[in-house]
């Protein structure tokens, strides 16, 4: 991976962290959290800027993101079931996937980003859904800006030991997703607990 980012940095520049960060916020097999701690490590040799950095980041995420999503909007489920095969999305992450999109709505989009093998399925179900585009460009770039954010800034802090972050999503990536739920569900019973609220002040 560091030769990969080596060699997008040198013969592409940022543009290079774009594509990659998209093609694998989309599906392909690209260790996202890797490459963002690895740009973060590049930050603190002075190789990158820490503002081109988050910046790059966060425009490879939107790009990738929203291309999720207008593919789930315009094609469908069926491209899921039809592609995902390829590109390392089982029929299992399709379901469990679905099955927490039906459950928790949006805010998936946001939290999503930190949960291992949900991270490339929420803008496809969130356009198979057809949430409409206000609420999917307040989530998922509210989200992208935040996972962006803390690997890079993870990267740049750690230096050297930035490996510990691949080794610690690689080791603990099921108790991430566990807590990661756990966020989900904070979240969501505040937010209904925001509208009753609310609700009970208009009346």
């Amino acid at each position: 991976m560091e030769h990969y980012i080596s060699e997008l940095w040198m013969h592409y520049g940022y543009i290079g962290i774009i594509a990659a960060l998209a093609s694998g916020i989309v599906g392909l097999p690209i260790p996202d959290e890797v490459l963002l701690t690895f740009v973060g490590y590049n930050v603190s040799l002075g190789s990158f800027t820490y503002a081109g950095a988050i910046a790059s980041g966060f425009a490879g995420a939107f790009l990738g993101i929203t291309v999720s999503y207008l593919l789930g909007l315009k094609l469908g489920l069926p491209l899921l079931h039809r592609v995902g095969p390829k590109i390392h999305i089982t029929e299992e992450k399709i379901q469990r996937t679905h099955d927490l999109f039906e459950k928790y709505g949006p805010v998936l989009l946001m939290v999503g980003y930190f949960i291992p093998g949900v991270r490339h399925l929420t803008a496809y179900f969130a356009g198979i859904t057809g949430l409409g585009i206000r609420k999917f460009c307040l989530y998922a770039y509210t989200g992208a800006l935040l996972w962006v954010g803390v690997f890079v800034t993870l990267g740049w802090k750690l230096g050297d030991n930035y490996r510990y972050v691949e080794y610690y999503v690689h080791q603990y990536g099921t108790k991430l997703f566990f807590f990661a739920i756990l966020a989900l569900a904070i979240v969501a019973v505040y937010m209904q607990m925001t509208k009753k609220a609310k609700a009970q002040n208009r009346v």
